[in-house]
């Protein structure tokens, strides 16, 4: 019980600190004269009064927390922020449901950029700042966040960090204190998003657009103002902002960090993940522009390589901005965009999917036996970079990858049994567990996902959500020896 309520005290410390974030809404809601102030004030109240309500009363039981306790509070968080947030859309949008509204911002938080809303064109400007804000406090983490900025709410801060944290490498810190670490990470993250914001205003956004969608950029969420997402702007320029900014989040941070405090590029280069992230990217961007000229997907080699670029780094980096309707490509093209949504993001980015690092060790492991087969004498440990990696890593991503591969087929056997069909059901569960957006079929980007059923958008809610906590610190939760004391 005692464990519980220490819990409970950090969740309404983790509510205050997301009451905090309504304010960018209500000022730019104050600004713009949109009519939707009142509802993003009572909702702050809302989730600030419900936040309180838990911190007070079990103040006498803060204590450190454990590891268990670090996975069961973030999994609680994240549902307690994706139900709070819902309350200015079901305010404001008439005939939402909360089953709607709930995946809305679950796929916000998550950056995995799925929605449920049309009409984006026409929606109060303050209900698409709180959607991209959501993604972008989400990029990061809001856990993270509250690290950061509120040490008192953060005992076992370390474990709160480790299990928000994607990437199965997770014991480095860049500094000795984990708020500052935490500190440090959300510094580059606002100054990256400054600099994106200005340099898609330069390339013809307005303030309100560029705002948005340097949010969603940065966090690699992939919400857009607009129904028709980044081809209805038809501009090389933004689209080129896009891909640098998109490129720059895909990486670790940690290397974003490393390389500012040694300013040098010397960082890059020593990261293993940075260096494959960027030949896999490159490489896919390169086959898919000969293959849509090839195919005759496009008559002339320019539009081919425009659409190739754009859509390959928003699909890789699982940001899953619509440049073109690439549903019309030929079906290697459309599947190759989702696979590489799977491998490509960094550990340490605000990606989703499998990560580079988890890629890199399955091939060079899957060598490894290789080579035993014919040398069974052979030694040859594993190395990524200049590092070992040691045989319990090793372990932790094999055991990852069954974890997500079992995932995967149950949520695509149950999509398909509550009647969707299966390029849609595979498509959307594998979309939905790399937390990249779009899919194929009827979750395709000229679609979104309202045309589920409540069961088939809860499912996708769940599949989110272990995507974004990357399985493990979701499923320890149903396991008998997590309950044990």
């Amino acid at each position: 019980m005692r464990r519980l309520l220490a819990i409970t005290h950090v969740l309404g410390g983790l509510l205050m600190v997301m009451a905090a974030t309504y304010g960018l809404p209500i000022g730019w809601s104050v600004a713009a004269r949109d009519g939707t102030t009142v509802s993003f004030v009572e909702a702050a109240l809302a989730t600030g009064g419900a936040g309180l309500a838990l911190w007070l009363p079990t103040r006498r039981y803060r204590r450190e927390l454990q590891a268990r306790d670090g996975c069961l509070l973030v999994v609680l968080g994240w549902l307690l922020m994706a139900g709070a947030a819902t309350v200015p859309l079901l305010l404001e949008i008439d005939g939402l449901s909360f089953t709607d509204a709930f995946f809305e911002t679950m796929s916000a938080l998550t950056t995995t950029g799925g929605t449920v809303l049309v009409g984006l064109d026409t929606l109060p400007q303050s209900l698409n700042v709180w959607r991209h804000a959501l993604q972008w406090f989400g990029g990061l983490g809001l856990i993270v966040l509250a690290v950061a900025i509120l040490p008192l709410l953060g005992v076992g801060g370390m474990q709160l960090f480790k299990a928000e944290t994607p990437g199965p490498m997770k014991e480095n810190k860049l500094t000795p204190r984990i708020t500052q670490t935490a500190k440090y990470l959300w510094l580059i993250y606002v100054a990256l998003t400054g600099l994106c914001i200005l340099a898609l205003k330069v390339a013809g956004m307005s303030w309100f657009e560029a705002v948005c969608h340097g949010f969603s950029a940065l966090s690699l969420g992939g919400f857009s103002t607009r129904d028709g997402s980044i081809a209805a702007f038809d501009s090389p320029a933004v689209e080129l902002v896009l891909i640098g900014f998109m490129m720059l989040a895909v990486l670790n941070f940690a290397t974003h960090f490393l390389a500012l405090r040694e300013r040098s590029a010397a960082p890059y280069a020593r990261d293993p993940e940075a260096r494959w992230v960027w030949i896999s990217i490159g490489g896919a961007v390169a086959g898919l522009w000969a293959y849509l000229w090839w195919t005759g997907a496009y008559d002339e080699p320019l539009p081919a390589l425009r659409a190739a670029a754009f859509q390959t780094v928003s699909m890789a980096t699982a940001t899953g901005y619509t440049g073109a309707d690439y549903a019309q490509w030929p079906m290697l093209a459309s599947l190759t965009l989702l696979m590489l949504g799977s491998l490509c993001s960094s550990s340490g980015s605000t990606g989703g999917g499998i990560k580079m690092i988890r890629t890199l060790i399955l091939v060079r492991q899957a060598g490894r036996e290789l080579l035993r087969m014919s040398h069974p004498r052979a030694v040859q440990p594993l190395l990524l970079g200049r590092q070992i990696v040691s045989p319990p890593l090793i372990l932790a991503v094999l055991g990852f990858m069954l974890l997500y591969g079992a995932t995967l087929v149950l949520a695509t056997l149950l999509l398909v049994g509550s009647g969707l069909d299966f390029v849609s059901a595979f498509s959307g569960a594998l979309s939905c567990l790399n937390n990249v957006g779009p899919a194929l079929g009827m979750l395709g980007p000229a679609e979104n996902f309202r045309a589920l059923n409540d069961f088939q958008t809860w499912v996708c809610t769940v599949t989110m959500l272990a995507g974004r906590l990357e399985l493990l610190t979701l499923f320890v939760l149903f396991t008998p020896a997590f309950w044990r004391r």
